[in-house]
């Protein structure tokens, strides 16, 4: 899962950047290092998943 990044015509640098930082951002990447930044017991992922699917069924019947 690699992403690749080739030079556009006359782009500079940051441009090139600004690109790998939104394809980065489009694959979850960013998302998925931020969740892996610390371990997450097992049962706090449950956890956390059960309250997401309380508010959104909260959200869906209010």
């Amino acid at each position: 899962m690699a992403i690749r990044i080739k030079a556009r015509g006359g782009e500079s640098a940051d441009q090139m950047m600004r690109r790998f930082k939104k394809l980065c951002e489009k694959e979850g990447l960013t998302k998925d290092i931020k969740r892996k930044e610390y371990f997450e017991k097992p049962s706090e992922r449950r956890r956390r998943a059960a309250r997401k699917a309380e508010n959104r069924r909260m959200k869906s019947d209010g």
